[in-house]
């Protein structure tokens, strides 16, 4: 090392105290003497460095393994030799979570898991999600999953003891209320649905079901179903059961219901017969807090054993407000801001950074019991897999220790212990792009204009969400995308999937470029949508879209199983078709 002091020294998350001690450099060869010390916090330790020796004490197996990822954290930056120094560390969050969505389209393969888990556990992660709609292989249920490459009983049970030996639990998350329209596009199931003819969504209308009637006494047997065979996978004792955004509970079966009694009560109700299917083995229960926010003198008929899980991905979202409505009610909860990754192609770095720090400072302050990030898969889940690092790792950081990690050095952080990258550039090269959607002025805390357009041809920036910025506002992202294409020959990364980590960068600077050409078009030629691009330019973005479908293909079984797939990349081949007229 070049300086010896503690800002020479990044950790993934920082610790609490870090301070050198003097004495020269100690070897990654010394003996690690190991202490038990009772009066250390649950998940934290003490790592004293001197000469010849190191010194690791925590109060139990879970410290003692955090310790030796931040020993392994300072090998890896100073591999001649770590300067003497002491730290104390322990966490502000009991549960730190991460929640990744394996319904829309995308379901990772078991060695993606595993990569995660070990990523996850480095940076001080001890709860791991996988958000599920239909991609459970239920044995009485082959008609919802048999094309989508589902998560079978024997891969949780290997995935849940790669955890545990992480010391991450493996919680069982599976939408229980609403999000079920891949199972109500089938026959069979259609008539447990609150409204299977369409509802109105509050952003327009859906012709499709989306939640179960909670007033169909054969729905909560059918949830009673699934969890049964669902939980005995998993060796956590709590399971998160969803039951967010039910918008069309009311405008249905449930509609007199509703009227009579309120739908808050309605939906509560049928929440109530959830919870009490989930804990009949002991299971404690998570559930999404969004609905009954509206009804906040439900909160406390909220059965115990129960934990809200309060969401919201915006900058600015009101956490403080949230989360005191429920300590007041005396609910457990958890905080759960979001990467801002999805229907982004790139990120939403500022908005996500923002995002992470106020839901971690809003929840330590309230007495949140945890920290959730959660990552979404919406509009066929085109990000690529490591576009979710910077958001992930502030987050991971922020949710050990708050005040430690708000300032966190997160390029050169990345670069260390996410990218292994030498150089330092390649953290810096991710943030920036992370941050891009600035230089097009898209800022939108649940979708990237970028995304939206390529998505969603027949936006326009009537919809809030599609840019139509001047031409300008293109050019700039575009010499901001050639510039950091170019500096990604610098990078110097030696981690174990380095070459598809590059391949991953080098497809989304690709498809980020395609987005701005098609905005540029749009906003020189003034269409209000993509079909209004004169032909002649939309032939030439077919050309270049079209060469980067077989790239895309190949990313995704890279990272991912096949089923999905299809139609992930039929929106690319729809938006072809418009282009080619």
């Amino acid at each position: 090392m070049q300086k010896t002091s503690p800002d020479s020294i990044i950790l993934l998350p920082m610790p609490r105290h870090l301070s050198l001690t003097g004495g020269g450099l100690v070897s990654s060869a010394a003996p690690i003497r190991t202490v038990s010390v009772a009066d250390i916090p649950a998940e934290g330790y003490r790592l004293t460095l001197k000469s010849g020796e190191i010194m690791l004490a925590s109060s139990t197996p879970a410290g003692d393994f955090y310790g030796r990822q931040t020993l392994k954290q300072l090998w890896r930056q100073c591999p001649g030799g770590v300067p003497a120094l002491q730290i104390e560390d322990s966490p502000d969050f009991a549960h730190r979570g991460f929640m990744w969505d394996v319904s829309r389209d995308r379901v990772p393969t078991m060695a993606t898991l595993f990569r995660l888990v070990d990523l996850l556990a480095e940076w001080k992660i001890n709860q791991l999600q996988l958000y599920t709609e239909h991609t459970f292989a239920y044995q009485n249920h082959r008609t919802v999953w048999e094309h989508a490459s589902p998560l079978t009983p024997a891969d949780i049970r290997e995935l849940d003891a790669y955890c545990r030996e992480r010391f991450i639990e493996l919680v069982p998350n599976q939408n229980c209320f609403g999000h079920l329209e891949r199972w109500f596009k089938h026959d069979r199931y259609r008539p447990l649905a609150e409204a299977p003819g369409g509802f109105d969504f509050p952003w327009g209308h859906s012709p499709a079901p989306f939640s179960l009637c909670p007033t169909d006494p054969r729905a909560a047997t059918f949830i009673e179903e699934l969890l049964r065979e669902l939980l005995p996978n998993f060796t956590s004792r709590q399971v998160n059961i969803g039951c967010d955004e039910t918008y069309d509970v009311g405008q249905g079966r449930s509609h007199e219901e509703c009227e009579r009694r309120g739908r808050g009560r309605v939906y509560l109700d049928f929440l109530r017969k959830i919870i009490a299917c989930a804990q009949q083995d002991g299971h404690t229960v998570q559930f999404w807090g969004d609905i009954l926010q509206h009804d906040p003198e439900l909160l406390h008929e909220i059965p115990p054993g129960v934990t809200a899980l309060e969401w919201g991905y915006g900058a600015t979202h009101d956490f403080d407000g949230h989360c005191g409505l429920l300590a007041k009610a005396g609910v457990p909860f958890y905080v759960c801001p979001g990467t801002s990754v999805w229907n982004s192609l790139s990120g939403m770095l500022v908005n996500a950074k923002a995002n992470l720090l106020n839901a971690a400072v809003q929840g330590k302050r309230h007495g949140a019991e945890g920290y959730l990030i959660t990552e979404w898969g919406d509009g066929g889940h085109w990000q690529q897999w490591p576009m979710i690092f910077p958001p992930v790792a502030y987050g991971a950081a922020l949710g050990w220790a708050v005040e430690a990690n708000r300032d966190l050095d997160l390029p050169l952080a990345l670069s260390r212990h996410a990218f292994h990258d030498s150089t330092g550039l390649m953290g810096r090269i991710a943030c920036e792009l992370g941050a891009l959607n600035q230089s097009a002025r898209s800022y939108e805390s649940n979708g990237l204009g970028f995304s939206i357009m390529l998505s969603n041809p027949d936006a326009s920036a009537a919809d809030g969400r599609c840019v139509e910025g001047a031409p300008a506002c293109f050019g700039r992202a575009l010499e901001a995308l050639a510039r950091l294409r170019g500096e990604m020959a610098g990078v110097r990364m030696d981690g174990p999937d380095a070459d598809l980590v590059r391949a991953e960068f080098e497809f989304t600077f690709a498809l980020v470029t395609h987005a701005c050409r098609m905005g540029l078009a749009r906003a020189e030629s003034r269409a209000p949508n993509t079909a209004a691009v004169p032909a002649d330019r939309r032939r030439l973005l077919a050309l270049e879209l079209e060469p980067l479908l077989p790239e895309y293909r190949r990313l995704w079984l890279a990272r991912s199983r096949v089923g999905g797939l299809t139609d992930s990349v039929g929106r690319f081949e729809k938006l072809l078709t418009l282009y080619r007229g």
